[in-house]
């Protein structure tokens, strides 16, 4: 991910100043491998859930299976948390099931579907408005705020998604 966010208490007296050291410091910046633990995620493929899957497939020129396959067939790394608490954004996503997010978002996504946006892909956490193409389901919560690590991933786990049922 290449995103920066700064917060400031107050107004900088001279913003450019401080844009320049932040600059500065970016291009300086080294990466980091974080190692995290490995999670699989049972995902139903196809049925009520994949309402998105049709489009995926006119787009790439695969099948239904093809994508599906292309998908779980990948290696996922969590390069962040955010939108929603929780929610993983996944790189890896294989270029030939590239889909870019929806223009037009759809307004009641059920938690739990599984995604794709751009070049990434990830898990609905809450249900409600989503910009991202919904291919399939996963039961497990992403998120328990009572729990003592309310989000199961974190930046450098490693992601797996597992067909449990493909309805296709």
């Amino acid at each position: 991910m290449t995103n920066l966010l700064a917060i400031f208490r107050q107004t900088p007296g001279d913003p450019d100043t401080v844009v320049a050291r932040l600059v500065e410091a970016w291009e300086c910046a080294r990466s980091i491998d974080l190692h995290g633990k490995t999670i699989e995620i049972a995902v139903q493929y196809g049925g009520e859930h994949a309402a998105d899957l049709p489009a995926l497939c006119n787009l790439s020129g695969f099948s239904d299976r093809e994508v599906v396959r292309i998908h779980y067939e990948a290696t996922y790394r969590v390069f962040a948390l955010g939108s929603a608490p929780g929610f993983g954004y996944l790189h890896g996503l294989d270029p030939r099931i590239y889909m870019p997010r929806k223009t037009v978002p759809s307004l009641n996504m059920a938690r739990g579907c599984v995604t794709i946006g751009g070049m990434q892909t990830g898990v609905a956490v809450l249900t409600g408005p989503n910009g991202w193409n919904s291919i399939g389901y996963a039961e497990l919560q992403m998120f328990d705020p009572l729990s003592s690590t309310p989000a199961i991933m974190a930046p450098g786990d490693t992601v797996r998604f597992v067909p449990e049922r493909i309805e296709l």
